[in-house]
């Protein structure tokens, strides 16, 4: 009976080490196939439609168009920016706010209204400084840049671009369509972006000034729209909390 125990102990191992191998292995084949799934899907879900039904909103809420006044003001006030770093980081935030936005401020104690809040608050001080020519936003020194704030965000990757985003995917829009999307609007703001220098041009300075008082109190409409929409939507959680 001693003689024979090592062996079955030896049995006994190594049949483990099989159903180890074999679990490990149907584990590996399940990932794999889950990845390969997940790709079929997005290439099944690939929709010239969809593209269309989402960048077209997405664009709106972008403005891409009703930025140049800005950007030209900014150029104005000697502050930099790097246009494929506003366009990358641009695309970047929309895509994490779209797989991973509302988990992680859900972790912050932030809803989307608050952040709506913040976001509204944010550009109506810009929308001030182009209609009243005031200055509210103080310049940190001859190197301030523009690529992260304003430019990123709220201008382009916004609360107003993070709602249309969730909006369309509740819509039953693939993520592969609104990747496009995205990716898409990022181009224009890179294109707009590389040549605004002669969009200044063709303007001229009295077009440029007029641009932007326009598109100033335009702007100021855009940011009274998103502080009342994320303060109603406060209003609704703290009355279903209630």
């Amino acid at each position: 009976f001693e003689s024979r125990l090592p062996l079955t102990q030896n049995k006994k191992a190594e049949s483990m080490f099989i159903l180890v191998s074999l679990f490990s292995f149907n584990d590996y084949n399940n990932r794999s196939m889950t990845f390969f799934t997940d790709f079929t899907n997005g290439i099944i879900h690939l929709s010239l439609e969809q593209i269309i039904k989402s960048f077209s909103p997405l664009f709106v809420t972008i403005d891409i168009l009703g930025a140049i006044p800005i950007i030209l003001q900014l150029r104005g006030r000697g502050q930099e920016y790097s246009t494929p770093k506003v366009a990358l980081y641009s695309g970047l935030v929309l895509l994490l706010f779209l797989f991973a936005g509302e988990a992680v401020l859900s972790k912050l104690g932030v809803d989307i209204s608050s952040f709506g809040v913040a976001g509204g608050l944010i550009l109506m001080a810009m929308a001030w400084e182009m209609t009243f020519g005031i200055e509210i936003f103080k310049e940190e020194g001859a190197s301030s840049n523009a690529t992260i704030i304003p430019l990123v965000f709220p201008l382009f990757a916004g609360p107003a671009a993070f709602t249309t985003l969730l909006n369309l995917q509740n819509q039953g829009i693939a993520n592969i369509n609104l990747l496009i999307s995205v990716a898409l609007n990022m181009g224009l703001i890179y294109i707009t972006l590389r040549y605004v220098d002669k969009i200044e041009r063709l303007l001229g300075k009295q077009g440029s000034y007029i641009l932007r008082k326009f598109f100033g109190v335009i702007l100021i409409a855009i940011a009274a729209k998103y502080l009342v929409t994320g303060i109603m939507g406060i209003i609704h959680t703290l009355q279903a909390m209630g």
